[in-house]
């Protein structure tokens, strides 16, 4: 199993496929915003009939998941889905099955100048990282400035 992950501003799933809007950036903010966690999972046709576990989580550049608010407190970024893909009748063996994801998310406060990672693990096995950063905010640098 693979998966093939981006952000986007914005991406939907409709007839087995996703439509995506201003995709494939690795910049946000430093304003919150919403955006879309959206690509493929590509399945192999032994990994058909079978239940499988996605999950997506966010962590900081220093490994630690981000901590996002909720009503009940701060709560770690991890989003976990099931799924199970059928094998259409007289599938040849060797083929693979695409599952579109369009995961939108709502507006996270970031920590401007911060780094991200998107991490997609399936059935707890890592299978892409997406790093992101978020801008620094407006009249702060991001580097420090160099000593004469």
């Amino acid at each position: 199993m693979r998966s093939k992950i981006f952000l986007a501003d914005s991406a939907e799933v409709r007839e087995g496929l996703f439509f995506v809007l201003g995709g494939g950036w690795n910049q946000i903010g430093p304003n919150p915003q919403p955006f879309t966690i959206t690509g493929l999972l590509e399945v192999d046709w032994e990994e058909t009939n079978t239940q499988h576990t996605v999950e997506f989580r966010i962590e900081d550049e220093d490994g630690n998941t981000l901590q996002v608010p909720s009503a009940a407190g701060d709560q770690p970024f991890q989003i976990m889905h099931q799924f199970e893909v059928g094998r259409p009748p007289g599938s040849a063996r060797g083929t693979t099955f695409n599952v579109p994801v369009a995961l939108p998310i709502i507006a996270i406060p970031w920590v401007a100048g911060r780094h991200y990672i998107l991490v997609v693990r399936i059935n707890g096995i890592e299978q892409d990282r997406v790093r992101f950063s978020v801008r620094a905010a407006p009249g702060v640098p991001q580097h420090p400035p160099q000593q004469p």
